[in-house]
């Protein structure tokens, strides 16, 4: 388990936490580790587990058990305030009960309240009334993230999926990111959905809104943002414009 403290960017000394978020990462991600410490605001610690849960590890819920309650049991022992199954597609896949049956893993194993990212990513999209929205991912397939959605009642009307490896996904840039938004955008939709918590996609938000003038959600900014909003008694924070409108209201 990595634990990598929140600093301030100001100063150089460290601001212990107030409030601390628990992360179940995929063992591939290389992204969410230092987005999260990065956006962070002074006060929330981050923290990280892997499982091999996604990419070539990705199997059935039940398979998959053992390894999401190992990884649950170690951030435990950090004593988060809130632990989040971090990993869209596969949190997608499952679907809305699936989804659910993932968080009762989390919170048998540990006693702490848990979240997924699917769920977060769902109440971000609604949050910003986006009921049509072009689905943006580096995935081999977007049929689970596209199947999720279509339950929640949102509409996807325009979707690509880059088909890279996982090892690969960083190779697309802020900019590429952009230009597909560009691309890819629809009169009829209210807004672009970056999928994926182990890309560059979170930088590139504030330029897709900019350019296209409608708002995006990216799977870290929503997990971000979400934490946020239930540790705000803890840790206050001012709006972050660099995330995009979700994160424009402090509320």
């Amino acid at each position: 388990m990595n634990v990598m403290p929140n600093v301030n960017k100001d100063a150089t000394a460290l601001i212990p936490p107030r409030a601390r978020v628990g992360l179940i990462i995929p063992s591939v991600n290389t992204f969410s580790e230092p987005q999260f410490n990065h956006f962070a605001p002074d006060g929330l610690g981050i923290h990280v587990a892997r499982a091999r849960v996604a990419g070539p590890w990705k199997r059935p819920l039940p398979e998959m058990k053992e390894e999401i309650a190992g990884a649950a049991k170690l951030l435990a022992d950090a004593h988060p305030d809130v632990i989040v199954f971090h990993c869209t597609n596969t949190s997608m896949t499952q679907g809305p009960q699936g989804e659910g049956k993932i968080l009762d893993i989390v919170t048998d194993a540990t006693g702490i309240g848990a979240m997924a990212t699917s769920r977060l990513v769902l109440e971000a999209l609604q949050t910003l009334g986006m009921q049509k929205v072009v689905l943006l991912t580096p995935y081999k397939s977007n049929k689970a993230v596209i199947d999720y959605l279509t339950a929640a009642g949102i509409s996807v009307v325009q979707d690509v999926a880059l088909k890279l490896e996982a090892k690969d996904f960083g190779s697309v840039t802020p900019a590429d990111w952009t230009r597909l938004a560009k691309e890819n955008d629809r009169p009829e939709a209210d807004g672009i959905f970056l999928s994926c918590t182990n890309t560059t996609q979170i930088e590139a938000i504030a330029d897709i809104e900019a350019t296209l003038g409608k708002p995006v959600v990216n799977s870290n900014q929503a997990v971000l943002w979400g934490c946020m909003r239930r540790l705000k008694d803890k840790v206050p924070v001012a709006p972050m414009p660099q995330l995009g409108r979700l994160l424009l209201d402090k509320s």
